[in-house]
């Protein structure tokens, strides 16, 4: 019969093991976070590749909203644990890249960089998008390609010229989710002109319409020739116009449009959507053409808003007020940039 010293030993002999299981079982020991500060000339993608992780992890561990924009000096948290698994998210009908990256914690840019967007502002109900991955694609410059350092007083519509460019291959290359805001140090991906994509006119003569937000200009082409003008109104700095390539999806002859808290135009005229609320139309209510002023839509006068509804396709029907493009009835390519 065991005595009371002895049982007693005992006792306390399980207890401590069973402490020490709990303890070892409970977590594993702490991994010191690794901190590297930023030094001049270097990029996320640079960093990432020295330590062996992705440019997302790093991206998101220091909760970085444009993963193009880091400064000398700045201390940086280089995840050390790995990095999640790839999670897929299906889009629905009225996703756009924003709002999914805003609900998941995450940038439209990073999102388009994941997927391979080469438009970000154009997805589709059904379509599974990447909102992380183990190793996601970080685009290098490649033999095509060479980078120029900005420099004090640069601006992108300057360097585009000084590489025979344009400013929307820039801002397409670099993921630049506001091309009138580049900093001194930032590292660009100047493509040569065999990577570049060609004009929307080229090899053909179908109907395109181009918006240029830096000079207020809109121009219609049948292939690569010109046939009509305008001075437009895009939208403000608080507002701006959406850029990139879009087909027509729907025409009003006369449409009540409105932005709660702030206005209601009822019957504007000539209405041509060609990205979710974002459109062409006449504009009865200012005159100040060749001026930002609108809340992202691109104001044109009446009479000019009239030729293109006319020129334009889905092509509407007499005595009809709403027209949707269709397969047999495409909408016009519409090209807008900075």
């Amino acid at each position: 019969m065991m005595s009371h010293r002895r049982f007693c030993s005992f006792i306390a002999s399980v207890i401590i093991l069973s402490f020490a299981a709990t303890s070892v079982w409970a977590a594993p020991p702490e991994v010191d976070p690794v901190i590297h500060i930023v030094q001049r000339g270097e990029t996320i993608y640079s960093i990432a590749r020295r330590y062996g992780t992705g440019v997302e992890a790093i991206t998101s561990a220091n909760a970085i909203v444009n993963p193009n924009w880091i400064y000398a000096g700045q201390r940086l948290t280089i995840p050390t644990q790995g990095s999640p698994p790839t999670t897929v998210y299906t889009v629905r009908w009225g996703d756009n890249l924003f709002s999914i990256a805003r609900r998941h914690g995450t940038t439209a840019n990073t999102l388009a960089w994941l997927n391979g967007l080469s438009n970000p502002n154009f997805i589709w109900a059904g379509q599974r998008l990447r909102l992380n991955s183990s190793s996601p694609p970080s685009p290098e410059p490649s033999s095509e390609s060479r980078v120029h350092l900005v420099q004090p007083g640069e601006i992108l519509i300057r360097i585009a010229r000084r590489y025979n460019t344009t400013v929307w291959a820039l801002a397409r290359a670099n993921n630049l989710a506001n091309p009138s805001f580049i900093y001194v140090g930032q590292r660009l991906i100047i493509l040569e002109e065999s990577g570049q994509e060609p004009s929307p006119g080229s090899g053909g003569g179908e109907k395109w319409i181009d918006v240029n937000l830096t000079t207020q200009r809109l121009v219609a082409y049948e292939g690569d020739r010109a046939v009509y003008s305008a001075i437009v109104s895009t939208g403000t700095a608080d507002h701006p116009t959406v850029t990139g390539r879009y087909r027509m999806q729907r025409k009003y002859r006369y449409k009540d449009m409105s932005y709660p808290g702030y206005y209601y135009l009822p019957d504007v005229p000539y209405a041509m959507f060609f990205y979710s609320g974002y459109a062409l139309h006449g504009t009865y209510w200012h005159t100040n053409f060749g001026t930002p002023m609108s809340f992202g839509c691109v104001n044109l006068t009446v009479s000019d808003a009239q030729w293109l509804f006319d020129w334009t396709t889905p092509t509407l029907s007499p005595g009809y007020n709403v027209i949707y493009s269709s397969a047999s009835n495409p909408g016009t390519l519409v090209v807008v940039h900075y």
